[in-house]
Order: structure tokens, then sequence, then C-alpha cells
């Protein structure tokens, strides 16, 4: 299954993109007990939620690798209450801040969420930031939340551009799933996409199921493959039997039978030769043939 493939391997740009309609906080915290397992250094920029929340459900054992950048609940900075703000969400902040890790190595980095701080960044120098991230050869993984109904589409369509793999989550009629849209790229170029029904638990542990594909559709494309495509043309692309015999017996033009061919390539016997006449305006002098040359 995609989702799973995507969360135990990780690497890239991950974007997450949620709406009001379904949040994607729950998917995002399986992400980071994923990471904290493979025993990797997580990163959180924690702009919408308090750090009790993020590390709700999370793996115990492996918390001393997760580092919480708090950003909540001052974003902006207005109280001087966060070690992380918006205005701070750039390259070499971040960079630094990977670095001053005690174990300071390939890291994941989780924003909680892209949308805080594309609503305060001019979208060109967002976009620039997060190249810069990706090729810096700090950070592995990057993982965002992007809340897609608050951003115009185009905006969020070069966010999607950006990205590796991007996880669209939608409510589905169960109401204990929902429904993620997974689109992936790989390095090669090739992009494979699959809808599947997830749930989390308590524990951050997902459980992913194939979405079934709705009976409509396999009827549609059965009557479409029994389709005659020939049925409505106006001239006819098949021959009767009587047809096929007649056309067998029509000689081809330019294609010589057996008998010709025999005849045309049979030795004749005799010599050829070039009889030449000359004509009265002909200029014949043996002595000085170019005497007409001569000036």
């Amino acid at each position: 299954m995609l989702l799973l493939d995507v969360i135990q391997a990780g690497g890239g740009f991950i974007l997450i993109e949620d709406t009001v309609q379904c949040s994607g906080r729950g998917l995002l915290g399986c992400f980071i007990n994923a990471a904290l397992k493979r025993g990797e250094d997580v990163h959180v920029l924690g702009f919408e939620s308090p750090e009790t929340e993020v590390c709700a459900g999370l793996d115990s054992s492996c918390m001393q690798r997760l580092h919480f950048h708090k950003g909540f609940p001052d974003p902006l900075g207005w109280t001087r209450r966060s070690s992380f703000t918006v205005e701070r969400f750039a390259s070499q902040h971040i960079t630094q801040i990977i670095k001053d890790t005690q174990h300071a190595k390939a890291a994941v980095l989780v924003a909680d969420s892209l949308s805080m701080v594309l609503r305060h960044h001019d979208p060109v120098v967002f976009c620039q930031t997060l190249q810069e991230l990706r090729k810096g050869g700090v950070i592995k993984t990057i993982i965002g939340l992007l809340h897609s109904d608050l951003h115009q589409q185009g905006i969020v369509g070069i966010v999607c551009h950006l990205a590796s793999t991007v996880i669209s989550v939608a409510p589905a009629d169960n109401e204990r799933h929902s429904v993620a849209k997974t689109t992936r790229r790989t390095k090669s170029g090739k992009v494979m996409q699959e809808e599947e029904y997830f749930s989390v638990s308590v524990d951050a542990t997902l459980s992913v199921q194939a979405k079934p594909r709705q009976p409509g559709h396999a009827q549609k494309e059965r009557d479409v493959s029994e389709a005659d495509p020939t049925s409505n043309l106006t001239f006819n692309l098949r021959l009767s039997e009587e047809e096929r015999k007649a056309k067998q017996k029509v000689a081809l033009p330019f294609v010589f039978s057996q008998e010709k061919k025999s005849a045309l390539l049979k030795p004749t016997p005799g010599s050829g030769r070039i009889v030449y006449e000359p004509d009265a305006n002909d200029d014949f002098d043996e002595e000085d043939p170019d005497d007409d040359l001569d000036v």
C-alpha cells in the first residue's frame, strides 16, 4: 500500500493536504512516530498546536529524539512567549537549530503547519526556503501540513509541485475512516497514485485498507472494452468470404507473373553495335578537330 510505503521509507518533501472537513493532523503524528522509531531526530515547528498535543500517543521510549520548537500560542512573537516564530522560517535559522542538536545528523523537519508560514511570507520566498532546506544536506525529510482551503488554488498547486509526495485527505462515507489520495513522484520521474482508507489510533498507529472499486466503474470499463469501434463508420472495414476470394484473384499492378518474368530474363543470341552517320553540318577534320576553338 502506497501510504504505508511513504510513512515507512520517509525522505524528500512530504506534503499532507487537508481541509476543514477532514484534518490531517493525526496522519502527521503517524509520520512523526514512524521517524522516531527509525532512530531519526525529529524537529517540530509547532505553530498551531501545543507540545503536549503533538506528543500525545507517540512512543515514549523515543521522545529524547524529538525536538519541539515552540511557536504556539504566539507564532508571530507579539508577546515574546515563543522560542520559534514564523518570521524565523528561513533556511539559515532552521539549519543552525538542527546543527546545534547534540546528535546532529540528517534529520526530519516537521512543520505544523505550513499554512501559518505561507500566510505571512511571500510565496516565492517560501518556495525558495523549502528548496534550500531540501538541498542543504542537513535535512533528510520535510513533512508539512497544509490547509488547502485557506489559500488560493494556484499557490497550493505550486507547493504541491515542490513536494515529492502529496497526501490529500478527505472524509469518507464511513465515519471511522478517512480517504487518503497519495501521489508520489520518484527520482526517475515515475508518478504513482493510489486512494486508500485510513484510520489513526490513539497511539499514533496507522491502519490502512485499500479503497474498493465502485461496481459502476467496473461495469463501465467492461462496456467500453466490449464496444465495437467500427459500428458507426460510414464504410466497411471487414470483408465477406466472397469479397476476400475476389480480392485474392485480382492481379496487383507492377507485379509480374512467373511467365512474364521468365520471358524478360531469358537471354537472347546476338550482339549489339552502335552505328553513327555524320550529318551535313558536322565539322569533321582529322588534322585539327578543334580548329573552331581557335581565336
